[in-house]
């Protein structure tokens, strides 16, 4: 058996990290503006946002909500948003009776209004729940948004905009995701002037 080499790991590891965020840096300033613009707009509309996504990305939705309810910087007024992966006996309710391909799906229809914003977390793209999920929002009118990474799946045409980390590696993918995530928490608070 081959010896590991710590060092050796933990410098690939940093090395992908920086490339990633190069890339990342270079490709989706276009996009993040358009994920700003959107959340702005519903939150000056009297909307909310509505995050979602399955393992690490259920992680950063609550994270990312947190931020905008509670704060972010610094103590201010609250920003409407949901994480809908926190309710355990919704959750467990809706995959026992409708099936885990509704989970998020069954509590935009329930929670979700016109104007509001959906903003599904993915790193493939191909999870059943996150693609209904969408599926619902745009049946009800309200914005969506997702972040991904490599080819972004299934969420070509349901989500706009679509913000695909140029990467395939789960880590680095979800490395980014919470980067954006929280420049969304940053640029929203200022951008609303809740920050002095």
């Amino acid at each position: 058996m081959a010896r590991f080499d710590l060092d050796t790991f933990y410098e690939a590891e940093m090395a992908e990290h920086r490339a990633v965020a190069e890339a990342s840096h270079a490709r989706l300033r276009e996009d993040f503006h358009a994920l700003v613009d959107a959340a702005l707009a519903t939150v000056n509309e009297g909307g909310k946002l509505l995050f979602f996504g399955n393992g690490g990305s259920a992680a950063d939705s609550q994270h990312l909500a947190t931020e905008l309810t509670v704060r972010y910087s610094r103590n201010r007024a609250p920003i409407p948003a949901l994480a809908l992966t926190t309710d355990t006996s919704a959750l467990s309710a809706i995959g026992n009776d409708l099936g885990f391909d509704r989970l998020f799906a069954r509590q935009i229809e329930a929670l979700g209004r016109p104007g509001d914003l959906a903003i599904a977390i993915s790193t493939s793209g191909r999870s059943r729940n996150i693609v209904a999920a969408l599926e619902q929002a745009r049946a009800m009118d309200l914005r969506t948004a997702a972040l991904s990474g490599g080819d972004g799946g299934d969420l070509h045409g349901l989500a706009t905009p679509l913000i695909l980390v140029p990467s395939r590696t789960t880590a680095r993918i979800q490395e980014m995701h919470i980067t954006l995530g929280q420049m969304l928490c940053g640029a929203m608070e200022q951008a609303l002037g809740l920050v002095e």
